[in-house]
């Protein structure tokens, strides 16, 4: 067992004081003991529990978190734990209390959430917490609502992030690899995980600080990309572990899909399917954790949601506990929104919208409930799964029972069923049983069945959308028609096709490559070639739009190849390359490509424009970005003009109007079906990218209604501002609340402010 030793005069500092910042500061020292020294631990660590008194390891509100083989172990009470991940930065704080107190409800003792290093530390020594950023606000209220919490620090978190979370500033330190045994990244990694959990510490947010956080995360699936780095790899994984437990935290660190996960720190499971696919624990003395249940999965755009069932949920989180799991994480609980540019390349802008709570907060039936009531069966089993025997045998082909015995305390049954079309008739203990095809019974006196994974109880529901307003009055919008820049305007030039992302630094989607060339007259029939390897290409010639073309996410690179009209004398080329969000996952980060990579213009098979090695002229991001467009104060900064026009070869064009907020509580979104690709804004705050012309293989949008937090409006008078990258029409977009009612009916459920 590993056991978290207090130290500074432990029974001192639980003495009785008038002034609590007076007390001690406890720290904390991991120490491994042998078998030998087991007893005497033990005996110190006991007699001190007991001379403070009869509360035994809760004194003051401090909680004691040590574990096992078997659990986590919160003041000497080992714990079944159901947790969920909800993103702080993925809402607004006005949706946290609500969001956290439906978790509490659906039987969920722990939030878990990543911390998102490029939010906090835009500029190195920069950091912010303030807004959706605020990260102690939202642990308090996790503590305020009783719930523990589970902190991911990573600082690499993935999570269909922007660069995996990562501030792109990282990418010019000198020498840097990311995520190895590399000095300069090690520094700044260190520096970050210091500053979150002295923060952490200095609100008194640990479970050893009676605070709320039980767990910790160092790295995030590392093993996924270790072997990249050959014996480097292995030497930083020792080197992270060693950094994070060192800070004294005074709780247990883990390292999800980690099998060389150094003790003290837990290696967990990570999947769909971890009682199926988990080796377990690298040591008998820790505990069998699974930090992302992956509740769908995430979406990008041209691809169809992940449906995953509540059955095939509960199917696999009865198995893991089945086979001796004590902690589950659901990722997510709540997914939430990709505000801003804050999504990942190409994933949408929602987020795991299929989570047992939706992009907007409302229950994701019959998941949730089917959930929450498989929660209560097994916390009402606790005693036996936690401190009772463990057998497992065959009842049948493809039939297993997994039984935990009490002596005569207790025993509680698994009876699962793994043929996946038929059902199951089996003897279990003199009695017969039918089990439903692809299930789990769950037997909490070995003798009935209370709950079986695949027999739901809980009525689907369905989502309304009510319309609020539409935005068709013609006069009610005004445009402006961003820039199109010409070499002879551009102040970055290079010999060169440049990178993308490092030239842009992350501080715009948009990169313009621009040239000016005079053709020979012979030139006949041109033909313009763009490959790519970004993710998005508007082509332009002489300031008049040509084309544009895309990749996708399994596709990393794409051509174009485009017929043209030149003139005679000097043309202007600009080409106008875009990312939908940055890469997140993967070895050697920072040594990515992105942009463009050739340019030619064909004109005839002996006569041929290599512009790959030509003097290019750069212009980082658009006008509009530059005079920030999008907010109140910067209007008159660009003359708006009251005359629509979104024909075909109209692009690149910012629309405004204002709005008043829909009376209610209920959520707003904007169902922007009618646009092509671009981002929106709602008084200066950006509710994300949208890209509805990027089709399904069903011929249909990934998604089209966007989240409007009701935390961004005003009751009257809110400023929308569209920024439309092709030809959409903003004359049909619309405003709607969002509900939920049962799938037989239009009554919507009453829910709580946002």
């Amino acid at each position: 067992m590993y056991i978290y030793i207090y130290t500074h005069q432990l029974a001192q500092a639980h003495q009785p004081t008038t002034n609590p910042a007076a007390r001690p500061q406890l720290k904390v020292k991991e120490a491994v003991v042998s078998a030998d020294e087991m007893v005497w631990w033990i005996y110190v660590v006991v007699a001190v529990l007991l001379s403070i008194g009869r509360e035994g390891c809760r004194v003051e509100g401090e909680d004691v978190v040590t574990y096992d083989g078997r659990s986590l172990i919160i003041n000497g009470q080992r714990k079944i734990l159901f947790s969920g991940s909800i993103h702080y930065p993925r809402s607004t704080p006005q949706m946290w209390p609500y969001l956290i107190a439906k978790a509490k409800e659906g039987g969920v003792d722990v939030i878990q959430t990543y911390v998102f290093w490029n939010l906090h530390e835009p500029q190195p020594g920069q950091y912010d917490f303030s807004g959706r950023y605020d990260l102690v606000k939202f642990m308090k209220e996790i503590q305020a609502q009783g719930l523990y919490a589970c902190l991911r620090i990573g600082p690499y978190i993935e999570s269909e992030w922007t660069y995996g979370g990562f501030p792109f500033w990282l990418h010019d330190v000198p020498g840097i690899v990311y995520r190895t045994d590399n000095e300069p990244f090690k520094y700044y990694m260190q520096n970050f995980t210091t500053k979150i959990v002295n923060l952490m510490k200095s609100e008194g947010l640990y479970a050893s600080q009676g605070g709320p956080i039980i767990l910790s995360q160092i790295e995030n699936e590392y093993q996924n990309i270790e072997a990249a780095f050959h014996e480097k790899g292995a030497a930083y994984v020792r080197w992270a572990a060693k950094m994070a437990v060192d800070l004294g935290t005074g709780v247990p660190w883990v390292m999800c899909k980690q099998t060389d996960a150094p003790d003290p720190v837990i290696n967990t499971c990570n999947g769909m399917r971890c009682g199926e696919t988990f080796g377990g624990p690298n040591s008998p003395n820790k505990p069998s954790m699974w930090t992302e249940n992956w509740t769908s999965f995430y979406q990008v755009y041209g691809g169809e949601p992940n449906i995953r069932s509540a059955q095939d949920i509960a199917f696999h989180v009865a198995l893991f506990i089945a086979k001796k799991g004590s902690y589950i994480n659901y990722y997510m609980y709540h997914g939430g929104t990709n505000f801003g540019r804050t999504a990942s390349a190409y994933v949408i802008t929602s987020y795991y919208d299929q989570a047992p709570l939706d992009e907007y907060g409302l229950l994701r039936q019959p998941k949730w409930g089917h959930l929450k009531e498989l929660h209560a069966v097994i916390k009402n089993c606790s005693s036996p799964l936690l401190e009772g025997v463990q057998t497992n045998f065959s009842i049948g082909q493809f039939q297993q029972a997994y039984v935990f015995e009490e002596g005569s305390a207790g025993c509680v049954a698994f009876l699962v069923n793994n043929d996946s079309t038929n059902n199951a008739t089996l003897q279990f203990r003199n009695n017969s049983f039918e089990l439903l095809p692809k299930s789990i019974s769950i037997l909490p006196d070995c003798q009935n069945i209370i709950f079986n994974t695949a027999k739901v109880k809980t009525q689907p529901n369905k989502r309304i959308t009510t319309s609020s307003k539409m935005f068709d009055a013609v006069d009610s919008w005004e445009e402006f028609r961003d820039v199109i820049p010409n070499f002879l305007d551009t102040s970055l030039q290079a010999n060169s096709l440049l990178e993308h992302m490092n030239t842009t630094k992350d501080g715009s989607d948009y990169l313009w490559y621009t040239l000016s060339f005079q053709p020979n007259s012979s030139c006949t029939e041109p033909v313009l070639h763009i490959e790519s390897l970004g993710h998005v290409v508007h082509s332009y010639i002489n300031n008049k739009f040509v084309e544009a073309g895309h990749g996708s996410h399994n596709i990393k690179g794409f051509t174009m190849d485009i017929p043209i009209d030149l003139i005679d004398g000097m043309n202007n080329v600009s080409i106008l390359s875009v990312m939908v969000g940055l890469p997140d996952s993967g070895p050697f980060l920072e040594s990515r490509f992105a942009g463009l990579t050739k340019v030619e213009i064909q004109c005839s098979e002996t006569e041929l424009y290599d512009f790959t090695n030509y003097t290019w002229g750069y212009q980082v991001g658009l006008l509009g970005e530059k005079l920030q467009v999008y907010k109140e104060e910067n209007l008159d900064e660009v003359e708006w003009s009251s005359e629509i026009d979104h024909s075909a070869n109209q692009s690149l064009t910012w629309y405004k109007t204002v709005f008043d907020a829909p009376t209610g509580d209920d959520p707003i979104a904007l169902n922007l079906s009618s646009m092509g690709k671009g981002e929106v804004w709602v008084n200066g705050q950006s509710i994300g990218r949208y890209w509805v012309s990027f089709l399904t293989s069903k011929g249909v949008p990934s998604q089209t209604l966007y989240h409007v937090p009701r935390a961004f409006l005003k009751p009257s008078g809110n400023l929308l501002i569209v920024l439309e990258e092709l030809n959409g029409d903003p004359l049909h977009i619309s405003l709607h609340t969002i509900s939920v009612a049962d799938f037989d009916s239009q009554t919507p459920y009453y829910h709580l402010p946002r």
